[in-house]
């Protein structure tokens, strides 16, 4: 989602105590950050926080990292997180920044995330041949494969019935299997639901909302590498763009 530039974004950032700039440092030392122990959640491209900072809220036991692309997205999830706080202090979520298409240099298998949730991520046309930039991609979760704790979740929602079908290839593929499904996440009664800014618009609108959660399998040692190399390249490449500095 394109947003335009917000003058009072950095500043905003700089005062945020829960703001962290350089996620590649903090590779393996996430739980550290927070005041008490427990599981360890991640949004990838987390946008607005408008759903993450009320199910951050009421879920106080289990820590959160919310990452985007965009400073300026995440300026405005800092204030939405603050007013669903409201006195409240924001101790179970922290906001950081990065290009999540190496999502691989900002964890290690050190941080054992324990679920990632995935909401309305960009479906990059397959006609000009930019699927692999889906966040839901097997290139992404091969990715995903080595920061997750063994048995871990993943919660994906889109509008797009392409996308959703695609993905449903994708984990299949990477040795996730699917434990809920359903095409139409308002006529399921699925609770608690915690709807995004998009998620809103597309429901009010009348387009049925995709969702599934899928669990982390054990993948073969063979299997896997042969992913890796199919969708990262070499050992030699892996190492050079997604663990830059392992390569120094």
């Amino acid at each position: 989602m394109h947003m335009r530039k917000k003058k009072w974004a950095e500043n905003e950032l700089a005062s945020c105590p829960f703001y962290f700039d350089s996620a590649r440092a903090l590779s393996g030392r996430w739980r550290a950050l927070f005041a008490h122990a427990g599981e360890l959640h991640a949004e990838l491209g987390c946008g607005k926080c408008v759903s993450t900072a009320l199910l951050a809220r009421e879920t106080p036991g289990i820590n959160y990292v919310a990452l985007d692309l965009s400073r300026d997205m995440l300026a405005v999830a800092r204030r939405n997180i603050v007013a669903a706080y409201r006195e409240t202090p924001v101790n179970n979520i922290v906001l950081s920044c990065h290009n999540l298409l190496y999502v691989q240099q900002i964890f290690s298998p050190a941080d054992a995330v324990d679920r990632l949730y995935i909401n309305f991520c960009n479906p990059w046309d397959q006609k000009i041949h930019h699927e692999r930039r889906r966040l839901v991609h097997t290139r992404q979760l091969l990715q995903y494969r080595t920061f997750l704790k063994p048995g871990a979740q993943l919660y994906f929602k889109t509008d797009n019935d392409a996308l959703f079908d695609a993905a449903l290839g994708y984990l299949d593929e990477s040795g996730f299997s699917v434990s809920f499904l359903t095409r139409d996440l308002y006529q399921s009664g699925y609770a608690p639901n915690y709807p995004t800014e998009h998620e809103l618009r597309f429901a009010a609108a009348g387009v049925p909302i995709k969702f599934l959660q899928a669990v982390m399998q054990p993948l073969a040692p063979e299997r896997e590498r042969v992913l890796r190399v199919r969708w990262l390249g070499d050992e030699a490449t892996q190492r050079r763009i997604l663990q830059p500095e392992a390569a120094q």
